[in-house]
């Protein structure tokens, strides 16, 4: 089963710091961009926010595929509006 963890509903604002467990995800957004917007990061060995990669950097709604270990992770937002956005722990398979 996924896990999922909503990083923002109908936000304009970079949100909290939630806890990822590690592993594959996927990063889901939808929203109003008007130019703006929405990328994943994640914190740094000092703490400071970091872009996860250009696939979780949207200025459209749609989706991205990355991979952490664990650590927080967050939603931010720049001007985009009625931001939806959640991470999606994607099963490894089993064989």
């Amino acid at each position: 089963m996924a896990v999922g963890i909503v990083l923002a509903s109908n936000a304009s604002a970079t949100g909290s710091w939630f806890m990822w467990p590690g592993g594959r995800g996927e990063f889901r957004v939808e929203a109003t961009f008007g130019g703006g917007t929405v990328k994943l990061q994640c914190k740094g060995p000092n703490g400071t926010a970091q872009d996860v990669g250009t696939d979780t950097t949207l200025t459209a709604s749609g989706g991205g595929i990355f991979e952490l270990g664990v650590g927080e992770i967050r939603c931010n937002i720049a001007t985009a509006t009625a931001v939806y956005a959640m991470a999606l722990r994607v099963p490894a398979p089993t064989y």
